[in-house]
């Protein structure tokens, strides 16, 4: 992507948009932050909130080893900075469903310093955005305000939940750019482990930081778009607040810098509240939390335990298995997809696998809202699939309805292909007598085919239909081109 195409032309000329990310992850950890609590979605208003998440009196935040370790696993895979020596900071304002009225997170000494994560565009460069930082924080609860019209209910479920906040740098100058990043993110989240990346649950979210400026100049001021859940809202909401600011900009207005929201339904941002700053939460160490000290040792471990991240998997991919760059982005891009995929193709035509599995099996999968991991094809399935293909005893075009009886339950390919009666007709000397009975038949259409040989396919066309489209194209193309001299 070009700079130029970067910009948006306003009425009194271009305009740059500048975005930086702050994406919420919340740790896949089966407790909470500071406290025993189940952590868990669907479960029934303020059943899994404990004394501290409720702070009742005396009640004490004891942190959560795991979560620690979750976050120091994500710093690296982020190819992050580790801070061995980290505190934990009360941050105030009022939260109506926090019931301590403070949020216990991490200001100026955070576990993971910078980073930086490397994301594809749909073209296929690349760009890198920085990490400034990432930061354990509690979630806070949930206020209800459609149960009653008179009152506010709280669920307290959610309070206390462990958060990573990671930090990008203003890298990025599209909404493209900014989904693009979201999705790398993602996907790397949920390779670690660290994170399950539903969106739809609230478990992935991101605020938006937006701003625009002239090209060339300095930063403008940013407005704060909170919670965005899909890659969807996060373009939309971008593009609405970049027109708006650049409208007020054109008047002779002035950016107020605010946290926003975005409505989807509308497709608009609106006045949430005025951005603060880091003095208006004002920031003291947790009194009740000592700092947070690393043992080199054990984040040492920790690194040696991280699993094949995309970019290498990809890498991989393409060297192994000689797949393209698309091929292997399509494959990694779902940790359960490369493995589906891998699983296929040992000992297969690789790239024949690559397309069952990115297409086919995709399609069917997308129509049916069936996640990969719970295909009802299984993997050796494929492959058997592929083997048949490549032995010669089926076509690529019998291989279709193969796969649809497949899906439809009527067993492994082998079974469905003897049972159907598919295989393809190989034998030279049927063919050849179909073959020759044709040129006999059009002796017009064979001196056509004599001048000019591209026009072959017709007679293969006859073949196949002859043969109810069993007839094996290789050995067809070979008899008629012996036949017509060719």
């Amino acid at each position: 992507m070009s700079e130029t195409s970067k910009l948006i032309q306003g009425r009194t000329g271009p305009w740059e948009i500048v975005l930086g990310l702050e994406v919420h992850a919340q740790v896949a950890s089966n407790a909470k932050l500071f406290s025993g609590a189940a952590v868990g979605f669907g479960a029934g208003p303020n059943a899994q909130v404990s004394l501290v998440d409720a702070a009742m009196p005396g009640m004490l935040p004891v942190l959560n080893r795991y979560c620690v370790e979750q976050a120091v696993r994500t710093g690296l895979g982020l190819k992050a900075q580790i801070n061995l020596v980290s505190r934990f900071d009360r941050k105030n304002y009022f939260y109506p469903d926090l019931p301590q009225g403070y949020q216990i997170s991490q200001y100026k000494d955070p576990i993971v310093g910078e980073g930086e994560v490397l994301v594809e565009r749909d073209d296929g460069s690349t760009f890198t955005v920085g990490i400034e930082r990432l930061h354990l924080e509690q979630d806070a609860g949930k206020s209800l305000h459609d149960q009653d019209p008179n009152a506010t209910y709280v669920d307290l479920n959610r309070a206390g939940t462990a958060l990573m906040e990671i930090v990008s740098r203003p890298d990025m100058r599209s909404s493209e750019e900014a989904a693009a990043f979201v999705k790398k993110l993602r996907t790397i989240l949920v390779y670690l482990g660290s994170c399950d990346g539903d969106m739809e649950k609230g478990n992935l979210r991101a605020d938006v930081n937006v701003s625009v400026r002239r090209p060339g100049e300095g930063l403008g001021t940013r407005c704060e778009i909170k919670n965005v859940n899909s890659y969807r809202f996060i373009q939309q909401a971008i593009e609405y607040e970049a027109r708006r600011q650049i409208e007020i900009l054109e008047e002779g207005g002035r950016i107020d810098q605010e946290t926003r929201l975005f409505d989807p339904v509308k497709g608009e941002t609106r006045s949430m509240r005025s951005k603060e700053d880091a003095h208006d939460y004002r920031y003291f160490p947790d009194p009740d939390l000592l700092p947070l000290e690393l043992d080199p040792a054990w984040v040492k471990a920790i690194e040696d335990s991280l699993p094949e991240l995309p970019d290498a998997k990809k890498a991989r991919f393409q060297s192994q298995y000689g797949l393209t760059a698309y091929d292997a982005g399509v494959l990694i891009s779902e940790q359960a997809r490369a493995d589906y995929y891998e699983a296929a193709a040992a000992g297969r035509d690789a790239k024949l696998v690559a397309n069952w599995v990115t297409n086919d099996l995709a399609a069917r999968l997308t129509a049916a809202g069936t996640p990969i991991s719970d295909s009802p094809i299984a993997p050796d399935e494929i492959s058997e699939l592929v083997a048949l293909i490549e032995e010669g005893v089926i076509s690529s075009k019998i291989a279709k309805d193969v796969f649809e009886r497949m899906w439809a339950g009527e067993g492994r390919p082998r079974a469905v292909v003897e049972a159907q009666g598919l295989q393809q007709v190989s034998d030279t000397g049927a063919l050849e007598v179909l073959v020759d009975q044709l040129i006999a038949d059009n002796p017009g259409q064979a001196a056509a085919v004599r001048e000019k040989p591209q026009a072959i396919g017709w007679f293969v066309g006859q073949v196949m239909k002859a043969t109810g489209g069993k007839a094996n194209p290789g050995a067809v193309n070979q008899i008629l081109k012996a036949k017509l001299g060719l």
